[in-house]
């Protein structure tokens, strides 16, 4: 019995300490982390718009359904865009979709972000064969995914077997072309 309690006390101060460890770790590198996220967003946020030098988060009075932020791309003191993170729904989880505007309405890039989509099948959203669709088209437009052959710009051709992953991204477009053309073009 006295052996029992012995190394109960001694598991129970191994967990404390290591408990103790773990939370210093945790505070220490926090700031760290998060200035890394930071940096990481600014950086895909510069590859989406390559024409902007400075960017400046965009304030919304109220930011509905999946929109997350959006940025301002400037260039001399003049906009030439904006980026917008939205997190829509897909089959795994919820999927980070940043889309790149220019001022003139065309889409300069997308970029999917962290997800948790199925490997090698759903996580192909994230392939340049799929984004690449999105290029240089209107802000005007609403696309649709379509699992059989594409016939116009509106549409998107889904990736076989990802129906759902591929309406995520699409939806995340089409939130972040909406708040483009009602309230970001305008300002």
């Amino acid at each position: 019995m006295r052996d029992i309690i012995r190394l109960g006390l001694i598991l129970l101060l191994i967990t404390s300490i290591a408990a103790f460890v773990l939370g210093m770790t945790n505070d220490f590198t926090k700031v760290i982390i998060q200035e890394r996220a930071e940096q990481a967003n600014v950086e895909a946020i510069q590859a989406l718009l390559t024409d902007a030098e400075d960017f400046n988060k965009v304030e919304l009075d109220s930011i509905e359904g999946i929109i997350v932020e959006s940025y301002e791309g400037t260039k001399n003191g003049v906009i030439v865009g904006y980026t917008v993170k939205t997190k829509p729904q897909g089959y795994g989880g919820t999927v980070e979709v940043l889309v790149g505007m220019t001022i003139d309405g065309k889409i300069s890039g997308v970029k999917v972000g962290e997800h948790t989509e199925t490997p090698g099948l759903g996580s192909k959203i994230a392939d340049a064969s799929f984004i690449d669709q999105y290029l240089d088209k209107a802000t005007n437009l609403v696309f649709l995914v379509r699992k059989d052959n594409v016939t116009s710009d509106e549409e998107i051709q889904a990736i076989s077997g990802a129906t759902i992953s591929s309406e995520a991204v699409t939806d995340g477009v089409n939130a972040a072309t909406q708040l483009f053309e009602d309230v970001l073009k305008n300002r």
